[in-house]
């Protein structure tokens, strides 16, 4: 494949993809704001260290997955395949734990090495928020009602079904996992080999195999349900009551797991049966093990990450534009006054198209090409007379201003 094309996996995001894209990061930027979520950025690439401690050494984003080099400098680094791991890292090396709670909005790419596939890229894009230093079931009905506002916004959140579940607290979880371990040793030989290596280390994960075989087994696996505390019973009944009194419906999955240990209560998926085999746009749980896991102080947290590409094929809306206003110079004389007034309408917040080359007609073909709304004409007669022609555009009307009152003119058409 010749080197002057995309990488596989990658792709340009020329004018209509950029629009459609900021549609959705400004329209999260929005909605979370008025949650008090305020926007934050870490690096794309961070120590190795960072995703390898929170991600599990077996799981298969670290193993096959990640974007892994040596530096110049010796050190290996990887280019961030989520944003959570990061964020929490963010607090840990910048001393924030005196500053909670905290409240972060982030987007940004992430990079994962995976087949790349409808909604699904090498080089993807991901919002993200995080809620830290909030423990109780407020917080996880914050965070999914704010996933909720976000769908609602963009005007995809009919076409979304909010998947819940909860996995416990740390007595509710030892004893799920007693249990699959004692379930998945009965069909040890029905296991795909990654399964059986991980059920000495991360059981859980068992349960998220796309190996046919290992789906059949997984149907009649004991359910989280069935070995929770009464604390996390009446944990997930609060996140539950909550979402109902606002208005947020779901559907309980018991199938719907996190594999790592730091995972607990609420987790959660927004999904679609629009995209293919990528139904999930937004998922989300709680992570109140992660930061200690990672060195810092013991710190609840809990947040979700959306798909920008998924969110922006949902969308699926073609975003004009801004059009702007055509300044057509004729003759030389004409082009010194049409740099001026750019100057000027450019500062005062008009969107101008300038005519580059050529005479009338060309300007006027390029005006089109630019879908212009109005098009000002400076030519001779109209600058002996210290004036301009405005043309709408769609109707074709024409009238003459005097260029002291162009600007007053132009503000129908900003």
């Amino acid at each position: 494949m010749s080197s002057l094309q995309p990488v596989r996996g990658t792709h340009d995001h020329l004018p209509e993809d950029a629009r459609r894209h900021r549609d959705v990061v400004d329209t999260a930027r929005a909605v979370v704001a008025l949650y008090g979520y305020q926007e934050m950025s870490t690096p794309i690439f961070e120590f190795s260290e960072v995703f390898k401690r929170t991600l599990g050494d077996t799981s298969d984003i670290v193993t096959k997955e990640m974007y892994t080099f040596e530096d110049r400098g010796g050190d290996t680094v990887t280019l961030r395949p989520e944003g959570t791991a990061a964020v929490a890292r963010a607090f840990i090396s910048g001393g924030l734990q005196q500053q909670l709670p905290l409240k972060f909005f982030l987007w940004g790419p992430m990079f994962r090495y995976e087949r790349p596939q409808k909604g699904r890229l090498r080089q993807f894009h991901q919002i993200d928020i995080e809620l830290l230093g909030i423990a109780e079931p407020m917080g996880d009905v914050e965070i999914v009602a704010a996933g909720a506002h976000v769908l609602e916004a963009l005007g995809v959140l009919d076409k979304t079904t909010l998947e819940l579940n909860t996995l416990g607290d740390t007595e509710s979880r030892d004893a799920y996992r007693a249990a699959l371990v004692a379930y998945f040793e009965g069909h040890i030989d029905r296991l795909s080999a990654d399964s059986r290596e991980r059920l000495g280390r991360n059981p859980l994960r068992i349960l998220d195999s796309k190996d046919e075989g290992d789906r059949e087994i997984v149907k009649d696996a004991p359910v989280f349900a069935d070995h929770l505390t009464q604390a996390a019973t009446d944990y997930f009944a609060r996140v539950r009551e909550g979402l109902e009194r606002i208005g947020v419906s779901y559907a309980l999955n018991p199938r719907l797991v996190r594999g790592l240990d730091y995972y607990c209560h609420t987790a959660f998926e927004f999904t679609t049966t629009e995209l293919g085999a990528q139904g999930a746009v937004i998922a989300g749980g709680r992570y109140d093990g992660l930061i200690q896991q990672m060195g810092g102080p013991p710190t609840p947290g809990i947040g979700w990450a959306g798909g920008i590409e998924r969110l922006a094929l949902l969308a699926d809306k073609s975003l004009d534009a801004p059009r702007p206003v055509a300044l057509v110079p004729i003759g030389e004389a004409a082009e010194a006054t049409a740099e001026i007034l750019a100057a000027k309408l450019r500062h005062a917040g008009f969107a101008i198209d300038l005519g580059f080359r050529g005479g009338l007609k060309r300007r006027m073909k390029d005006a089109n090409k630019a879908n212009a709304r109005v098009a000002v004409l400076l030519g001779e007669d109209e600058l002996a007379r210290d004036g301009a022609t405005l043309r709408d555009l769609d109707t074709g009307e024409q009238s003459e201003v005097s260029l002291a009152s162009l600007e007053d003119a132009l503000v129908p058409y900003r």
